[in-house]
Formats: C-alpha cells, structure tokens, sequence
C-alpha cells in the first residue's frame, strides 16, 4: 500500500515552517496550498508573498531571523527605482525580482500562475508541492478608522498599526479551487492547518467556493486534519493575528483559534504554554495534542511536524 500523502494549509512565516518539517519528513508526499489573497503587484510584476516565504523556506533559502526573503539578498534594484521617483516601501530583494520576473513574464505568455508557481519550485529543486489556492485573482482588503486599505498597504506599509474592523475578499465568488488543489485534497491521507494567521492566511483558502466541502469529504473517507495553534501563551508568535482576532470579536487565544477550525478537524495542536486550555478544546469535540510548538530552528521544524503528524496517524 502506497504511504499517505498530505496537504497541508499555509500562509505566513509560521505556516512556512511547519511546512517546512513536513517536507523534511514527507519529501513529495506533501502538498501546500498556499493563500493567494494577499498576491499584489507592484512594479508591474505580479508578487505572491505567501506562496513565496513558502518557496523559499521550503528550498532553504530564506532569510534566518526573518522567515521570508532570500539569505543575502541585495537591494540595488530597489534603491534605483527610488531614484525615478517609484515608491519602495515594499521592499523586493535583487534576488526575489527574479522570481517575479520569471513568474509575471509565464503568466503573460499564457501560464496559470499555477503552473508558472510550480515551474519555479523545480528550478529550486523543492520535492513538494506548492499549490496556489486559486489562479483568479482573489485580494484581501481591511476596514480600519481610515476606510478600507489593501492587504499590503495595511501589512506593509502601516505596519499592522491600524485596527482591524472588518475583512473583505474581493473577487472570492469568482474563485475555485486549482484543479492541483483540488487533486491534492481529494487523495490526501491526512490534512493540517499551519500557524498561520486563522483570519487572512488560512481564512481566505477556506473561503474559496467549494474548498470547505473538498476538506468535508476527505474527512469522511477516513483523512484525519489537525490545526496548529499560531497564537501562543495569548500572543501571535509573529504578525498581527492575535490583535486582529480580538478586534474582529474573537477570543486572541489558542482556544479562539480552535474554535474557528472546530467543525473542520479532529486534532488541535496548542503549546504547552496553553496546556490548561486543552479540556476546552476537547470540550469543543476536537483531540487536543499538547507540545512545544516553536519552531526556533531547523529540528524543532521537523519535531513539531513529527508530532503533527503522529497526531493524524501519518507515518
């Protein structure tokens, strides 16, 4: 009997990771399907932030201490558009153009982003897969006290600042899932949800049409999914979640985490630092899996996604 693949859900530096020792161990067992929300583009190229911190964590490439980027990389081209006048407030390494150079001129030339994405995971030599959730554009947008930015303009060039009011997907009806994404799922032994942000890193793949019912069904033929808690002793590890989650009416705790992802797996993964919150979550229906969950460097990738998926009985 062939050994059971795996999809797992990620956006974000802490979705990377995990990802990151789930290749380790699974190699090309393993399926990412990335959120495509906060794709942008700036310069004229088209950028993918999270399919990227995932590319380049995946290929071991990225920047240590940081979590996306590429080690080492330089900014000339940046300082240069600064020059002419071009804003450069989100910042793009010399190395990092390439990829969206590369990606920009496939899609152009007719590539779903899809396959423009997975022709780069080869260049690099990376044994799984990274799966854009959906090749129609799909764009996050925040309501803060100013009205309504862009994902970016929010994330980056404010800084996470503004208070999160509200949250809109423009263009998610139009949406569906690759059929990559689609094809993962459907034969996948086991599904887990990263430590990415619940709200604008997992929440936009869940809301594409169809994508709830495709994770359904493969839990009804027998595939065990656990969620990974991003928020740890109170507070995101990294970024924003846990202010954005109390601003939005949720619980900015593991548990309100847990109770997102309630009715969509069957293991919830949260730090030992949260270990008197475990009986709640059980209390919920959910396996509550106790454990270090950070991830500070290489082995401690690989030994939460060993213990991830022992959680769904994945060898």
């Amino acid at each position: 009997m062939a050994a059971p693949t795996v999809v797992a859900l990620a956006g974000g530096v802490g979705g990377a990771k995990l990802a990151d020792g789930l290749q380790a161990l699974l190699g090309g067992r393993l399926s990412v399907v990335v959120n495509t929300a906060d794709d942008c583009t700036r310069h004229g190229l088209l950028v993918m932030p999270d399919h990227d911190t995932v590319l380049y964590n995946l290929a071991g490439i990225e920047q240590p201490g940081l979590g996306w980027g590429i080690e080492g990389d330089t900014h000339a081209v940046m300082d240069q558009l600064g020059v002419y006048g071009e804003p450069t407030w989100f910042s793009l390494g010399d190395r990092d153009l390439a990829l969206h150079i590369a990606r920009t001129a496939a899609v152009r030339a007719g590539a779903r982003p899809t396959e423009a994405c997975l022709a780069a995971q080869r260049s690099l030599g990376v044994a799984a897969r990274i799966l854009p959730m959906a090749d129609a554009p799909v764009a996050t947008a925040v309501r803060t006290a100013e009205g309504w930015l862009e994902f970016q303009e929010y994330f980056v060039h404010r800084r996470q600042a503004p208070e999160v009011l509200e949250l809109r997907l423009d263009g998610i009806d139009a949406a569906t899932p690759t059929p990559e994404a689609a094809a993962a799922i459907d034969a996948a032994g086991a599904i887990v949800i990263g430590p990415s942000n619940p709200l604008v890193s997992i929440g936009p793949i869940l809301a594409v049409p169809g994508m709830r019912d495709r994770l359904a069904a493969a839990r009804g033929r027998g595939a065990r999914a656990a969620a990974v808690s991003p928020i740890v002793g109170g507070r995101a590890l990294k970024g924003p979640a846990d202010r954005m989650l109390a601003s939005l009416g949720h619980e900015p705790t593991a548990l309100g985490v847990a109770r997102l992802y309630a009715d969509l797996v069957d293991v919830f993964v949260l730090d030992a630092v949260d270990a008197a919150l475990a009986p709640e979550v059980e209390a919920l229906g959910l396996e509550a899996l106790v454990t270090d969950t950070v991830m500070a460097d290489d082995a401690a990738r690989v030994r939460v996604a060993a213990e991830v998926l022992r959680g769904v009985g994945v060898a």
